[in-house]
């Protein structure tokens, strides 16, 4: 029977194909980049490093290329965001995996805070920016209070996780931070996202992307149980 809301197509184009992980050889990034074209996912996100590799093999397909700057931890000075930013989007990315500046959003210096965003998506240059609150540290006015920062800076996106802190996505806040952003702003779930149910459950609140490393067997399990 197939699903009542969602379509195979439409889950797969939710999902950032996450190929993150430190030790990640250029083989396994290779094979994650096939993965991401087998499926037809919305981008793979990859670290700066792997830009111009990755954006090598999906070239001509309908999957882009993201990655992450100020990663992970967002303690990076605005002037090297903004350099990294320029230099991931010469290699060929087009998505934007921002972290915020969790110190300063925790000390209410929420003009540098809004200010850092918006130097972020000048230097993206139009494509996506995303940009990452890691709520494991917020409080919950202060992940509301980042939304909107977020918001007034142009980011296209709130994400809720890097998925290298104590925890990640949360459904809960979730909900939380597509209700302090208007329509033009989406948001992204990450950090955890680990079955199908999840997913759905994430794309019912709200969610436009998820980043996920199990995206075959999230995939797979849903032609078994939806059809394709």
């Amino acid at each position: 029977m197939a699903h009542p809301k969602y379509t195979l197509a439409q889950v797969a184009k939710t999902i950032d194909h996450a190929l993150l992980r430190p030790d990640m050889s250029r083989d396994e990034v290779r094979a994650g980049c096939e993965v991401a074209l087998k499926y037809d996912v919305a981008s793979v996100c990859c670290k700066p490093a792997d830009v111009a590799f990755c954006a090598d093999i999906l070239r001509g397909s309908d999957v882009h290329v993201g990655t992450v700057v100020g990663f992970p931890h967002g303690n990076s000075a605005t002037s090297t965001k903004v350099f990294e930013t320029k230099q991931v989007v010469a290699d060929g990315a087009t998505e934007i995996d921002v972290v915020i500046n969790i110190g300063w959003m925790k000390s209410a210096m929420y003009d540098q805070v809004r200010d850092e965003i918006a130097a972020v998506v000048a230097a993206a240059g139009g494509n996506q920016v995303k940009v990452i609150l890691e709520n494991a540290y917020l409080t919950k006015e202060e992940i509301v209070k980042a939304c909107q920062l977020c918001e007034a800076a142009g980011a296209d996106y709130v994400k809720t996780s890097t998925g290298f802190a104590p925890t990640g996505a949360i459904l809960e806040d979730v909900q939380l931070m597509r209700a302090s952003v208007s329509s033009k702003v989406e948001v992204k779930s990450a950090g955890g996202v680990k079955s199908l149910d999840m997913l759905l459950s994430f794309m019912d609140a709200g969610v436009q992307r998820s980043g996920a490393s199990g995206t075959a067997a999230m995939l797979d399990e849903f032609v078994e149980r939806f059809g394709a």
